[in-house]
């Protein structure tokens, strides 16, 4: 039977088209020999590539391509060890060989697999027995050989069969739609060209050193740039790949397309002209090269060609010419609310505000010109600040949940917003040397209660302010058990800059980890994050989520506290406030419900595997759909009415604009709400069930508090200890 199997599986892998292995780019060779070089003499680590480096670059690139675990085989693995004692002496050489001759066995692997899977799907299924399945395979050894590998990849097929059968879809469809997404996976593979191999590969190499230091190619590059300065020149589209179309899945607001009213969401782009030159046919280009085709100068002219969506047959085609222009991403930039809380178990009525920073960002280079235009979370944050007090709000909730970090400068500008002055980070170079970025403005642009809300995932730049806010003594921190735990700098060097050949043009850059940051009171928050002052239940804390997950992330370590202001305004209080916290969270239905989610991921997680039998899913489902419809009813009973709010944005003339009509909360992601229900009931209850963040209503609890308390008086100097935070 074991022979039988390798057999069907040698004649699949014999009908696949393979697709040609990809070789390196000409520039390769000097990118990666450069890229050691600074490894070597800019990183932080100062480490040289050594054998023991060049092993975990290998095992890096391995597992970036094959993280779960799918595709290699084991004896692949093996043959891969050749190259690990070679890898210093080549990879110094500028040699990326070992990377080609690897994604090309992963190429071949795929196309086995997406073969065997296809094939699989056209055989008979029953979903009545004991099996069951290892989703996360990152962990797993890789299969041992091809029988092993086909029964892996007949049970994954069993499971996406099964999942769609519990959505209730028909089979036919089902095997339609499972055959598409193998496609898809085969697709977005073979659009990969050796640009993407290379970045591939250098950022294994990134990796070996420190989980945060990166390789940009040149698209990657420009989608950081357009990241931090919130705008590009272009034409204002969200595309996706679908069937080999780039779609338009929405239109920016107030950008070239949306203005000009003819590009309709669900259009598909199928050739672009570049003003009046000969149009370049775009199916099935890689999205990243049909974008880098549509963005350009601004007032230059693009030409697209689409399919209309409102068109009955695929062969109607029309051409809309746009003037492309400076698009900016207000999506992205930091929003305010005011919510109106009504009096309730002895509180006051109280107006209070949200703000949401998802990221720190600014337009460097407008700015550094002295352009009031450029955008910059310090000045959104400010405005924002300015309109919640012409709102006369009792406090503010600074939400960074969501919040990775971004620029460095402005987490420092940021929290002067809210100090006088003094030390917000201290910053460590490789040669040791003690660095202190300071606030030298002693204006305040808020000085009421203030709670800074944070998660698992509010890193690096989230990390320094709230830290700052919290060794300050300025600012309650409340969220998850920890924040992730970044506490390193990464500086961009544009490698241009040392390879300035003409036949390089855009040979990218590396994101490189050059230091360390600690806050003021000593600590660092590498590995360990900043530990909230009011700690909320979070279904992170069931998942390894942060820093010490990563592979070869730094370790913690402390410098001397800087001299700064403690505000005092907690001083007595913290005891007070973390009480009357705990007593409303116990109470509250919508904390039960998070808590009882969080035992029951923990239970899953610890379980592993997810049972292939078709009754058993189901009467999990139906457990999950009734539990899901009692707390839908129970709220509905409760009566308790939806926060109410005004919200307002910046737009893209950096002015603070109310939205026009006030949208309902965001729901908490508390529940996993993947159930389908289909009961008239049921969606009755959906049409009215108010929407519910605990965490937030919490945090605005909290910062109620806070309103309710005399403020003290300001601080003075003190030489801080190392923080216990």
């Amino acid at each position: 039977m074991k022979r039988f199997v390798c057999l069907i599986v040698w004649c699949l892998a014999a009908t696949v088209a393979m697709a040609k292995p990809l070789q390196p780019a000409p520039d390769a060779s000097a990118i990666t020999g450069l890229a050691v070089k600074l490894f070597e003499h800019a990183h932080y680590s100062h480490h040289k590539l050594d054998e023991e480096a060049a092993s975990r670059f290998l095992t890096r690139y391995i597992e970036s391509l094959d993280y779960n675990r799918l595709f290699f085989l084991q004896s692949d693995l093996k043959e891969f060890e050749a190259y690990r004692p070679l890898l210093v002496d080549r990879t110094r050489a500028g040699d990326v060989q070992p990377g080609f001759d690897i994604f090309a066995r992963y190429q071949q692997r795929i196309e086995q697999a997406v073969a065997l899977a296809k094939e699989t799907l056209q055989q008979p299924m029953k979903f009545d027995g004991n099996e069951t399945i290892l989703i996360d395979r990152t962990k797993a050894p890789w299969p041992a050989d091809e029988a092993e590998r086909a029964k892996l990849w007949r049970e994954r097929v069993k499971y996406d069969l099964l999942q769609e059968s519990l959505n209730k879809t028909k089979p036919d469809e089902a095997v339609r739609i499972l055959t598409r997404r193998y496609d898809r996976m085969l697709r977005s593979m073979h659009e990969m060209d050796s640009g993407d191999v290379l970045e591939f590969y250098l950022n294994a190499l990134c990796h070996a050193y420190d989980p945060h230091s990166d390789y940009l190619g040149a698209s990657q590059l420009k989608d950081f740039e357009i990241g931090m300065r919130m705008s590009l020149f272009g034409i204002g589209a969200v595309l996706r790949s679908e069937d080999g179309y780039a779609k338009i899945v929405s239109l920016v607001p107030g950008g070239p397309a949306d203005l000009d009213k003819r590009l309709k969401p669900n259009d598909r782009i199928v050739a672009v002209a570049e003003g009046d030159q000969a149009p370049v046919d775009v199916m099935d280009m890689k999205l990243t090269k049909v974008v880098e085709h549509i963005r350009g100068a601004k007032g230059t002219k693009v030409k697209l060609t689409v399919i209309p969506a409102s068109a009955a047959d695929s062969s109607v085609r029309k051409v809309i010419t746009i003037v492309r222009d400076e698009v900016k991403l207000t999506e992205q930039r930091a929003k305010a609310k005011v919510v109106d809380l009504a009096a309730a178990n002895g509180a006051p009525a109280r107006k209070l505000g949200v703000i949401d920073l998802p990221s720190f960002y600014a337009d460097t280079e407008k700015l550094r010109n002295g352009d009031n235009d450029g955008v910059s979370s310090t000045h959104d944050v400010a405005a924002l600040i300015e309109q919640l007090k012409t709102q006369h709000v009792n406090g503010i909730v600074l939400d960074l949940r969501r919040n990775g970090g971004g620029l460095l400068d402005e987490a420092v500008s940021l929290a002067g917003l809210f100090i006088k002055e003094g030390p917000v980070v201290q910053i460590k170079d490789p040669r040791q040397r003690i660095q202190v970025l300071r606030d030298e403005d002693p204006a305040v642009a808020y000085d009421g209660p203030l709670v800074v809300l944070v998660s698992h995932v509010s890193a690096s730049a989230s990390e320094i302010f709230a830290a700052a806010m919290q060794d300050y003594g300025r600012a309650l921190v409340v969220g998850d058990s920890k924040t992730f735990g970044k506490g390193t700098v990464q500086t961009m060097l544009s490698l241009s800059a040392w390879l300035p050949d003409k036949d390089i043009p855009n040979p990218g850059a590396l994101k490189l980890t050059t230091q360390k940051f600690y806050r003021v009171a000593g600590g660092s928050t590498q590995n360990r994050g900043v530990i909230p002052d009011i700690i909320f239940p979070s279904l992170y804390d069931a998942r390894d989520v942060g820093e010490s997950s990563l592979n070869n992330a730094m370790a913690y370590d402390e410098v001397q506290p800087a001299p700064h202001q403690n505000c005092g305004v907690f001083n007595g209080r913290l005891t007070e406030l973390r009480q009357r916290s705990l007593l409303r969270v116990a109470t509250d239905p919508e904390f039960t419900y998070l808590n009882e989610d969080i035992a029951r991921l923990t239970r899953q997680i610890k379980q592993g595997s997810i049972s292939l039998n078709q009754a058993q899913r189901l009467s999990e489902k139906k457990t999950d759909a009734d539990r899901l419809a009692d707390r839908k009813k129970e709220r509905l009973a409760r009566k308790t009415p939806a926060l109410k709010f005004t919200e307002f944005t910046v737009s893209a003339t950096n002015a603070v604009v109310a939205v026009a009509a006030p949208a309902a909360a965001p729901a908490a992601s508390a529940t996993p709400h993947d159930m389908n229900d289909d009961s008239d009931a049921d969606e009755e209850i959906d049409a009215k069930e108010p929407a519910s963040d605990p965490v937030l209503k919490e945090s605005l609890a909290i910062v109620g508090d806070l309103a309710s308390m005399t403020p003290s008086q300001s601080g003075t100097a003190v030489a801080a200890t190392p923080s216990s935070h």
